[in-house]
């Protein structure tokens, strides 16, 4: 496969779970701010700035939280640049994208674009774009082949997953003190329905945050999403070209084995990661929540230097601005 339409399925991947996620974590945002009266909105708005990588805010009040996340084209954080990314994603491999996916992507954008979001109460703007984002995945899923294309695609929507996921739990780390944070968490991730049937409705703040780290069942807890990064790296390294089925004589190789060079580097930064989640202290991690987040942002970002250097090397200069390209 050319690098150039690897690196935009890998893109595009990323963008539609960076649209959705800062979508949920916008939700959650101004939920909090209207159930709990107390909550102060100038502090919770900077905390949520910075951990979306905005340093340069100095009195933001929750329009400027809906400006910088939500609908400005220009701000590259907002769910609106990130579905506009992966519709550039799009339309650079459009020989690869099926016809329904592409028809979903263009539909969705051409939904948004113009400040048409801004129109919506943002509520139902945040949840049109969570529910037209899981349309385009579920028909990437049904009318895609699960080549080499597919598995570049959901490497980056698992990565992205990762990264924002710890973003949305440092940021209940950091309003901890407000009584429906972990709550309002578990929604902004669509946790809190099985999070209520595993633990039976008797459940903790500290149980909360165990779920969405650890929960090999949900996909989208951290250990889940480091899993996929993981079996995604491993898939593109082993699986046949089309058209060829692997020789029955040679010995098969899994995992690390089968992952080398700069592709090994990043499985063993996932590995790592992974095992530091899966077999450490929970009480240890909970007493320095943020840290371990903003550790598990930078491993993020250094599997995407890894990976595309392996894979995607002289498709194109990166350029990387408040945390995304």
């Amino acid at each position: 496969m050319l690098s150039r339409i690897a690196e935009s399925l890998y893109w595009i991947g990323r963008y539609l779970e960076r649209a959705e996620d800062t979508s949920r974590l916008l939700d959650v945002h101004l939920t909090l701010l209207l159930e709990d009266p107390v909550l102060d909105e100038e502090t919770t708005s900077l905390v949520l700035l910075r951990v979306m990588g905005i340093d340069d805010e100095a009195s933001p009040d929750h329009q400027t939280v809906l400006r910088m996340l939500g609908w400005d084209e220009t701000s590259p954080t907002s769910m609106v640049a990130a579905f506009q990314g992966a519709r550039e994603s799009a339309r650079r491999s459009r020989e690869t994208v099926s016809l329904e996916m592409w028809e979903a992507i263009n539909t969705t954008w051409n939904m948004m674009r113009g400040n048409r979001l801004q129109h919506l109460p943002a509520h139902r703007a945040c949840q049109l774009l969570r529910e037209r984002c899981a349309v385009v995945v579920g028909l990437a899923d049904s009318t895609m082949s699960h080549d080499e294309g597919w598995h570049y695609m959901m490497l980056g929507r698992s990565l992205e997953r990762v990264d924002m996921t710890s973003r949305i739990i440092e940021s209940a780390a950091y309003n901890a003190d407000s009584p429906s944070a972990w709550t309002q968490t578990l929604r902004a991730c669509g946790a809190h329905h099985a999070f209520i049937r595993t633990y039976r409705g008797a459940a903790t703040d500290a149980q909360a945050a165990e779920f969405l780290l650890l929960d090999r069942l949900f996909p989208r807890s951290l250990l889940a999403s480091l899993e996929q990064a993981q079996e995604a790296l491993v898939a593109l390294e082993t699986l046949p070209r089309r058209g060829r089925r692997p020789d029955p004589g040679l010995p098969s190789q899994t995992g690390l084995g089968a992952v080398q060079g700069r592709a090994g580097e990043a499985h063993r930064m996932l590995g790592r990661a992974r095992a530091e989640l899966e077999y450490g202290s929970l009480e240890e991690m909970m007493q320095t929540l943020p840290e371990r987040m903003s550790q598990l942002q930078r491993t993020c970002s250094q599997v995407n230097d890894a990976v595309s250097t392996h894979n995607f090397d002289g498709a194109g200069q990166a350029v990387w601005r408040a945390g995304v390209r």
